[in-house]
């Protein structure tokens, strides 16, 4: 079982804040602090939901769906979960899981129903205490996937620790103040521990790799970057050198050109983020120390013959030096062509959509459609659901190319009239 390190975030009346006990809010939005979680290479996010009504707790739903938008780790949701309901509003919104307060007898008799729906692997319970599990075994068992201890902060307690691994039958995540490396490895290397969450994640979430490489070097299974080719292995230039082209991990655009040596090569896979070497100045730059314009590694690639590498990163502003989101932004000649690439095409027509939605233009029968309303859209999508399946009935693929077409255009007017968009699609199909 590969030990995890979770970050959480504290949502109270819309806003993240610091914890449990302290409600000051922070400056960074929720959704904000779960993609920095992400990109420092967390292995997932629990929220904590601190609202106190309903009404509350409808605007955390609503800040829910932004954070699981945002994060690119699986999202547990926890607090406030008192009905069937709630657990569909928490997955719905697009967590990986939900947990139920073991404290709570009506929460503990909602965990069969809930695990038998949605799954025992989405269903997890919160106890502050081993006596809110001890004789429930078998329930456990059948209906709950992990075990997560909660106390007044999120802070270490380790006789509580130890009293739970012992009645667990499922892995425990526990919450863990800050500590040494040396301690950390020492808590993850019990049986049991599924991992740590709470200030030690949250402290130092953009050290995360090295504290994880840290505890692989003790001999603690997590989930950091393991190089599959070394340094050693790779055909450097006559500077020893090795070059390395940087593309955006989602859009594919490249990005920039850079360089690396031993040093700088050793420094990304450690931790996370693209260390280079300067010619120029003969010298190891982390890029965006100064700037702030960080890459973090999603993937690194060698090319066929190892001299030259591929990094996939998540660039945090720009990555010239110019202010241009890419260095090559210089066009020298370019011929027009058709790009068919599906996603660049859905994205294209989109924000055509959204465009007509915004800027109205005469004439335009995707105005007439927002003119008209939700229901006429409906109508629509309908109707050209219905000559798919016409469409279907034909053995030349044409007519049903041409009518999926006509509808995949109806469903983006849908989308834009609710304010979906293609990231959300893609990300509900991937998860799924």
């Amino acid at each position: 079982m590969k030990k995890k390190f979770t970050a959480a975030i504290y949502l109270y009346q819309g806003k993240a804040v610091k914890s449990r006990m302290d409600r000051t809010a922070l400056t960074e939005a929720p959704e904000e602090l779960a993609k920095a979680y992400s990109d420092y290479c967390v292995d997932e996010i629990i929220v904590f939901d601190l609202s106190e009504t309903d009404a509350e707790h409808d605007i955390s739903i609503g800040v829910l769906k932004k954070i699981t938008a945002a994060a690119e780790v699986p999202v547990i949701a926890c607090g406030n979960v008192r009905r069937f309901e709630d657990v569909k509003k928490i997955l719905y919104a697009g967590c990986a899981r939900a947990a139920l307060n073991f404290s709570k007898s009506s929460n503990v008799e909602l965990a069969e129903d809930v695990a038998k729906r949605f799954g025992k692997d989405r269903i997890l319970a919160c106890v502050a205490a081993a006596s809110e599990i001890s004789n429930r075994g078998s329930l456990i068992r059948e209906y709950i996937s992990e075990i997560i201890i909660v106390n007044s902060d999120d802070h270490y307690a380790g006789g509580v620790v130890t009293e739970v691994l012992a009645e667990a039958e499922v892995p425990v995540l526990v919450p863990m103040p800050d500590a040494a490396p040396g301690q950390i490895a020492g808590l993850l290397g019990r049986e049991k521990l599924a991992g740590v969450f709470g200030p030690l994640v949250n402290a130092n979430a953009k050290e995360i790799n090295s504290i994880k490489a840290f505890c692989s070097e003790s001999g603690v299974d997590v989930d950091g970057f393991d190089a599959k080719i070394s340094f050693e292995e790779l055909t450097l230039n006559a500077d020893g050198l090795i070059p390395v082209v940087v593309q955006d991990y989602k859009t594919k655009e490249v990005l920039m050109l850079a360089y690396m040596n031993a040093q700088a090569f050793e420094s990304t896979i450690k931790t996370g983020r693209m260390t280079y070497y300067s010619r120029s100045r003969k010298c190891q730059w982390v890029k965006g120390e100064t700037s702030g314009h960080y890459q973090y590694v999603k993937a690194l690639y060698a090319d066929c013959d190892r001299d030259t590498l591929l990094a996939r990163v998540s660039q945090i502003g720009a990555a010239c030096h110019t202010g241009n989101r890419s260095c090559f932004f210089q066009e020298i000649v370019k011929k027009e062509y058709m790009d068919a690439d599906p996603m660049k095409v859905f994205t294209d027509v989109y924000n055509v959509i959204l465009d007509r939605k915004e800027h109205p233009k005469e004439g335009s029968y995707t105005n007439y459609l927002f003119d008209k309303g939700i229901d006429k859209i409906l109508k629509k999508v309908g109707e050209e659901c219905t000559e798919i399946v016409i469409a279907a009935k034909n053995p030349d693929k044409e007519e049903i190319k041409y009518e999926i077409s006509d509808f995949l255009y109806h469903v983006m007017v849908l989308m834009a009239e609710r304010g979906v968009t293609w990231e959300e699609i893609t990300r509900e199909l991937a998860r799924r």
